[in-house]
């Protein structure tokens, strides 16, 4: 609970600074932090092996979840990858973009995040989810504004974590 406090604190007061306005993705991006605090949640879920450590490896597993002749037959599993696909390249372009700049291209981490989020934004608007009734879908903002709050995310980095409590992945080499 600490650490999900600490984030809360760190994006609300980067959002502050950067005079960005949008609660519920404050939130979000709050919850997503917390969440990637914890290396194993840099995969997806129910992901045992070969674990997807990339985002080419999550772009196939969502295509996967597609072909009827494959054991986890599951088109309802692209919507768990896309929303994986958008966190994880909203996170490592936010807070280690350094590593995805040399290791990769951003500008493929931005297109496959902002794709990812679009398509959650599609599916909750085609399923009426109560996020796209309720004056615009939250995913449609992540799409939209992906390298606005990925800078967000950076300067939380640089400006906010500097007085963090114990956080695993800053040792795990990612910085």
């Amino acid at each position: 609970m600490e650490l999900r406090r600490f984030f809360d604190r760190a994006v609300r007061s980067s959002f502050r600074d950067l005079a960005l306005h949008d609660e519920p993705v404050a939130t979000y991006l709050g919850d997503l932090l917390t969440r990637f605090a914890r290396t194993e949640q840099l995969f997806p879920p129910g992901v045992t092996a070969p674990r997807l450590e990339t985002v080419v490896d999550l772009l196939l597993e969502a295509r996967a979840a597609w072909d009827d002749a494959a054991a986890h037959f599951g088109p309802e599993r692209e919507v768990t990858v896309r929303r994986h696909i958008g966190d994880y390249t909203l996170f490592m372009t936010g807070v280690f973009r350094e590593r995805v700049e040399r290791l990769a291209s951003t500008g493929f981490y931005v297109s496959q995040g902002k794709r990812a989020y679009r398509f959650l934004s599609e599916h909750d608007r085609a399923s009426s989810a109560p996020a796209a009734r309720d004056g615009g879908s939250l995913y449609a903002r992540l799409a939209e504004r992906f390298e606005n709050y990925a800078w967000a995310l950076d300067y939380a980095r640089r400006v906010h974590f500097h007085d963090a409590p114990t956080l695993p992945f800053f040792r795990l080499g990612f910085e």
